[in-house]
């Protein structure tokens, strides 16, 4: 459970100050009380003019506006006395609360240094001000350390300047005329806010769209009024001191601690993701009236499921009893009660939420070196953990080297000799692991883990955001695993993506869907619907074999700043034929705070201001047992005849713009080849071959893992004289051999000597090119009519599409 704000790509609020542990300090003099200046109102006309529609509902209860502050002392975290009087020279003087762990107030710090620097000639005078009650003395003397910090910031010990001029969240600003007249407060500027139901889904835009605190400056020093005088201001509620109901039967000892053991702790404590720690009574005192409002408004804990669908093991949402309790003991001004009355906190491993792991594997030796600012694209480090033998893996933990700039990190794994684009070990190989707001690392069950191939190589990709200064990262995984004698069922990963996908300019609602194929019987085991900036919704429905529908998981406000896998209670059963049908919905508007560009015809890709839709999920084989002997084996050609008899319109949407993108490149053609091996599976080797001077050459090939056919490089070419290929090629159409030994030329009895027992060859032209696209496998008799019928329309597909016939790719 995060009390925070919360991002991806360039929204990592919480992330950027995860071990944020910093605050304020001293004593302050007398309170400031608060009066109306003479001849003011706080809602006069020119306090209450707005700039647009959405402004003006803001402004038009604009407390504390018109107001005067008296002169107040406080301390700052040396001991040295501030007072408001001090600053008699100043035209503009502006009171900034801050929180020292809050997220947002982190992030808009420098800004404030930079200017209170940059306005210092023109007689303004920053003042941080620290009321929160939780913030100590070392924590704030860190946190100006930290971020150089060139104004004071002052310690209003019992929050009475805070009270006295109304602050209510870190970071709002104050700003005061020369007479000490408040004309402007709130925030700071509309680059990060909340939008959606109740305020539950954070934004962050590229730049602000209006710098609200430099606006209201530059017009007070101007001598005019100002055009917005109030914008609520985003951020965490200041931990105000409370006086506790010493007769409550609600106390933070007898029950509060002990809900959030149970619901908040794992992320809350120190070294974890979340910005602050609930461990400790003094900690969550200062933090009571957030912690009331994220749960009242269900922005914490984090949970996005509609409720009407499905029943899920991880499910963070507190109960109706949980949440009253809550409320309750912050009514009574959260009292601590007695000490005896404390649970055992929970145990962890130390900086671990996995076991102690066993292995554990670095990006590399020497790490990253983040720049302060611009678009990283993403990195990819490939790394060889020595795996001599099969590995499985039974907890998995990825972890970033510096919160402050890691988004997310994906770990795939790359089989041996695979050699494969990134992006392809992306959708191909699937990932062992990964770290992303809202992803809890994963902890298989007794008896099943993840296989990896010995001689497998672990391919990091690391997302990383830039938050303003040099940062270096040097990120790791830690696992640990099961002895193979013990595991009775492997666990993959696989996704329903639509890699193809295009997002008009400024729609609003626009409809993705993917679609994942069981070939056998499969046990769903969890979800985990990923978009980026411009999704909206996603939906995972199930279409079983006798066309009935089913939802599995209904994400209707999906937030990109977090990444959360839905477990299911219990493993679903999806009978072989079933469809894992995604629909996914996105929001390219400008009512999309979060959106970097509406007028962007968006498509998929890697970075966050490109839009990727994958249904990624966790299976198992429903009646997989690897202690006993398997009793036959695995009849490919029979699964493609269940899958293709149940649903025999498999060419899908993303699936059919592959095949036409296939002869674009090598990388189209990896994919292509991927995703249809997912619908024929007792595909080995696809490739392309043109007959071009009296030669055969190939263009593009694609085999499975472990398989390596003859003629794997595509600047061969062999003479076409006494090939029986290069007859398939002139043939009039799709030619399906079930015997190669028998035919003549080098190819057939190659490839049947590496084990092939059946191939299919679907001829076609391309500019004015005559070629066979070549489908080989180990299956006997793998080519039945169903399979010739699917494959001869994929091939169509292909030429009907670009394609590069003049190199040889």
């Amino acid at each position: 459970m995060r009390f925070s704000f919360n991002g991806c790509g360039g929204r990592g609020w919480a992330l950027a100050v995860a071990a944020a542990g910093v605050a304020l300090v001293l004593t302050s003099g007398p309170g400031a009380p608060v009066r109306a200046a003479d001849g003011d109102s706080p809602n006069t006309e020119n306090n209450t003019n707005t700039a647009n529609d959405a402004n003006a509902e803001a402004n038009a209860d604009a407390p504390g506006i018109g107001q005067h502050v008296d002169n107040f002392k406080l301390k700052d975290y040396l001991g040295a006395d501030h007072e408001l009087a001090e600053y008699a020279d100043s035209d503009v003087v502006v009171l900034a609360f801050l929180g020292t762990e809050c997220p947002l107030a982190t992030l808009y710090t420098p800004r404030l240094v930079e200017l209170a620097d940059t306005l210092a000639d023109r007689r303004v005078t920053v003042l941080g001000i620290a009321s929160n009650q939780q913030d100590s003395v070392t924590e704030l003397a860190s946190f100006v350390r930290r971020h150089e910090v060139s104004f004071p910031v002052l310690k209003d010990l019992g929050n009475k300047l805070a009270d006295a001029v109304g602050a209510e969240r870190t970071p709002e600003v104050f700003v005061l005329d020369a007479d000490r007249v408040v004309r402007y407060r709130g925030r700071i500027d509309d680059q990060y806010g909340f939008t959606g139901p109740s305020d539950t889904q954070s934004y962050q835009r590229p730049e602000p769209q209006r710098r609200d605190l430099a606006v209201a400056i530059d017009e007070v020093l101007a001598g005019e009024g100002v055009s917005q005088p109030y914008h609520k201001a985003p951020g965490c509620h200041i931990g105000r001191v409370r006086t506790p109901d010493a007769d409550s039967a609600v106390t933070y000892s007898n029950q509060v601690a002990r809900i959030l053991n149970k619901n908040c702790v794992y992320c809350h404590r120190d070294g974890q993701i979340a910005p602050f720690s609930l461990t400790s009574y003094d900690e969550v005192a200062g933090w009571a009236e957030m912690i009331a409002e994220m749960v009242e408004i269900g922005r914490m804990p984090p949970w996005h499921a509609n409720p009407d669908y499905g029943h899920f093991a991880n499910d963070a949402r507190l109960s109706d009893e949980e949440k009253q309790t809550l409320f309750a003991w912050v009514e009574a001004g959260a009292p601590e009660g007695d000490a005896a009355d404390l649970p055992e906190p929970p145990q962890y491993a130390e900086g671990w939420l996995i076991p102690e792991p066993e292995q554990v594997i670095y990006i590399n030796d020497e790490g990253y070196d983040v720049p302060a600012d611009g678009v990283v694209d993403y990195q990819y480090f490939e790394v060889d953990p020595g795996w001599e033998e099969d590995t499985y893996i039974s907890s998995i933990e990825a972890r970033p080297g510096n919160a402050a700039v890691v988004h997310h990190i994906l770990v795939f794994v790359r089989p041996p000799e695979g050699k494969r684009s990134p992006r392809s070990a992306r959708l191909r190989d699937g990932w062992v692991g990964a770290y992303a707001p809202g992803f809890r690392p994963e902890i298989l069950p007794p008896g099943q883990a993840r296989k990896i191939p010995a001689g497998s190589k672990l391919l990091f990709q690391m997302h990383y955001t830039p938050n303003g200064s040099p940062q270096h990262d040097r990120s790791y995984i830690g696992l640990t695993f099961a002895d193979p004698k013990t595991v009775e069922k492997e666990v993959q990963v696989g996704a329903a993506g639509n890699y193809f996908l295009r997002i008009p300019p400024h729609a609003s609602e626009h409809e993705v869907e993917s679609n994942y194929t069981f070939s056998r019987d499969y046990e769903l085991i969890s979800m985990m619907p990923h978009m980026h900036l411009r999704g909206s919704a996603f939906r995972y429905d199930a279409i079983y074999p006798d066309g009935t529908r089913e939802t599995l998981l209904d994400v209707p406000h999906y937030d990109f700043g977090w990444q959360t896998s839905y477990v299911l209670s219990e493993p679903k059963l999806m009978p072989a034929g079933t469809r894992l049908h995604c629909i996914a919905e996105f929001d390219n508007s400008e009512d999309n705070l979060n959106n970097p560009d509406p007028a962007k015809e968006v498509r998929f890709g890697e970075q966050t201001n490109d839009e990727m839709m994958i249904g990624f999920f966790e299976a198992r084989l429903a009646h997989q047992d690897l202690t006993q002997p398997e009793k036959q084996p695995v009849e490919r050609v029979k699964e493609f005849l269940t899958v293709y008899r149940s649903n025999s319109e498999l060419l899908d949407d993303s699936l059919t713009q592959a095949a036409r993108r296939a002869l674009g490149s090598e990388e189209q053609f990896e994919e292509f080849a991927f995703m249809l091996s997912n619908v024929v599976p007792q595909l080995d080797r696809v490739c392309v071959t043109a007959l071009e001077d009296g030669k055969l050459r190939l263009y593009y090939l694609q085999e499975r893992d472990g398989f390596h056919g003859t003629f794997r490089s595509t600047s061969t070419r062999i003479s076409a004289e006494h090939e029986a290929l290069a007859t398939d090629v002139a043939a009039d159409g799709p030619v399906v051999h079930h015997d190669l030994s028998e035919l003549d030329g080098r190819v057939f009895p190659g490839m049947e000597r590496r084990g092939v027992l059946s191939s299919l060859h679907v001829p076609g032209e391309k500019q004015g090119v005559h070629g066979t696209v070549n489908f080989w496998s180990r299956d006997k008799e793998a080519f039945p009519p169903e399979a010739v019928n699917l494959l001869s329309k994929a091939v169509a597909l292909m030429l009907e599409g670009p394609g590069q016939t003049d190199k040889g790719s």
